[in-house]
């Protein structure tokens, strides 16, 4: 979820694990634990270079890799270039930078759980869209997710300063997610996740340059931080959308969508046990409860 999937996140219900279980896991897992592991890469790509410096880097990974793949490389309509442009400022311009910001102020575990919170910013903003107010049941979902974030969030809140700001970095970052999900969605149902997704990233790529390419070329660069990046960007921003893809074509986008699930546990497992990353119990009892709330809101009778 530094990362949101090719289609709309809605959280997939019983079926998705159902379908999982005939052989489709791969797809749902995969995705999953690469958007997880995504936060680890981002903290080590800062030892080498700065938050623009990873933000272009990985997004100039993301972008090539795509691109060679026959299906990014669909025409689109002129008239959805707009949007699509749109998409490469509030989808990856802008949160991609955040992410590596928040993350020299806050654990690579506890920006991976605030973005487990991407599906009930995304509803919510639908619903605002829409100028319709939820269910019943998807204002239970809200609350519920929503006292989680504050969970997850709370500790650092006590601390304040430094931590306080990367909390809200991320929240802002999700805040974009969620708004550019909703421009996205009607965009890939028309020409398909894949080509939208390479020409976003195309525009983002451009935006990040002024301030990426000079931090990757000053950057004190050694192997790990390398292979991070390169994997963050080939993987992360590149290979588990196609993933992503071919799940929600097979399973559909609800189901595939189980990945959500997925990140903020491996998020929160690699800072623990690579990092050696401290996490508050409060915070992950914060992520389950938003992880709950997301499960709320997709419910059949939402």
């Amino acid at each position: 979820m530094t990362h949101a999937t090719p289609s709309l996140p809605v959280v997939p219900r019983l079926e998705a694990w159902r379908a999982a279980a005939k052989g489709d896991f791969g797809l749902i897992v995969v995705p999953g634990v690469i958007w997880g592991a995504s936060f680890l890469f981002i903290a080590e790509g800062l030892h080498a270079t700065g938050p623009h410096g990873v933000a272009f880097f990985r997004i100039l990974a993301g972008f090539l890799t795509l691109l060679a793949f026959p299906a990014a490389r669909t025409p689109i309509a002129w008239e959805a270039w707009p949007r699509i442009a749109l998409l490469g400022v509030l989808w990856m311009a802008i949160p991609l930078t955040l992410f590596p910001y928040a993350e020299q102020r806050i654990s690579s575990a506890m920006a991976g759980m605030l973005n487990g919170a991407v599906p009930l910013f995304a509803t919510a903003i639908a619903a605002l869209l829409a100028r319709r107010a939820p269910s019943r049941t998807v204002l239970t979902g809200l609350a519920v997710g929503m006292s989680g974030v504050v969970l997850v969030a709370l500790p650092n809140l006590r601390d304040g300063g430094a931590h306080l700001d990367g909390v809200l970095l991320v929240l802002v970052a999700i805040t974009l997610y969620g708004i550019s999900i909703n421009i996205a969605r009607p965009l890939q149902m028309e020409y398909g996740a894949l080509p939208v997704l390479v020409r976003a990233l195309g525009f983002a790529a451009v935006l990040t340059a002024p301030l990426g390419i000079p931090e990757v070329l000053h950057g004190t660069w050694t192997l790990m931080p390398l292979v991070s990046l390169l994997t963050l960007g080939m993987l992360g921003t590149g290979i588990a959308y196609v993933i992503g893809t071919v799940a929600a074509g097979r399973l559909g986008a609800a189901r595939a969508s189980a990945s959500i699930f997925i990140t903020a546990p491996v998020a929160l497992l690699l800072g623990m046990l690579v990092l050696h990353e401290h996490v508050a119990v409060l915070s992950i009892v914060g992520a389950i409860t938003c992880i709950a709330g997301a499960m709320i809101i997709r419910r059949p009778d939402a």
